[in-house]
């Protein structure tokens, strides 16, 4: 593996990224600056974590990175619940 953009964990976040963008343009837009931004950022969160995570030194980072990015997952499975209980 030469960069971040051929692991396949990064590539299946960038299209969830994506695939969050596209449907939270059909959100509310009193929520732009509430729940839509929050689910917005802790999608881009994801990607991001993997890849500053891959170009740390060290496994220690790198799994410290991948954790961040996986807290940001359940962080964002938990805002996708309240956006379907509110609406």
């Amino acid at each position: 593996m030469s960069t971040f953009k051929d692991l396949l964990i990064w590539q299946k976040a960038m299209t969830l990224v994506t695939k969050i963008y596209q449907s939270t343009k059909l959100f509310p837009k009193e929520e732009l600056f509430g729940l839509t931004s929050q689910i917005r950022r802790s999608s881009v969160s994801i990607p991001s974590n993997i890849a500053e995570g891959y170009g740390r030194d060290g496994k220690y980072d790198y799994l410290k990175f991948l954790n961040i990015s996986l807290s940001s997952l359940f962080e964002l499975q938990t805002q996708i619940e309240i956006a379907k209980n509110i609406d």
